[in-house]
């Protein structure tokens, strides 16, 4: 029979993700959560930061092109 589904704060998931990316040492275990679960919680914040970080490329590309053209102009 399955155990009630525990609930962790997102200060708890970030602070977990943080140190598995500082010391890429397993921490389930110390943690009291299942390995599983924290793979996913490591999963998910390495998408969200290379999507912010494909955002910030094209955000960069587009005013390195804003500029070249404003230097243009200025001409």
């Amino acid at each position: 029979m399955a155990g009630k589904r525990r609930k962790f704060d997102a200060e708890f998931r970030e602070g977990a993700v943080r140190i598995v990316a500082e010391t890429g040492k397993p921490i389930a275990q110390d943690l009291g959560i299942n390995e599983t679960t924290l793979a996913s919680w490591v999963s998910r914040a390495r998408r969200a930061s290379e999507a912010t970080a494909a955002g910030e490329s094209e955000e960069l590309a587009r005013l390195r092109r804003e500029n070249a053209q404003l230097k243009k102009e200025a001409r």
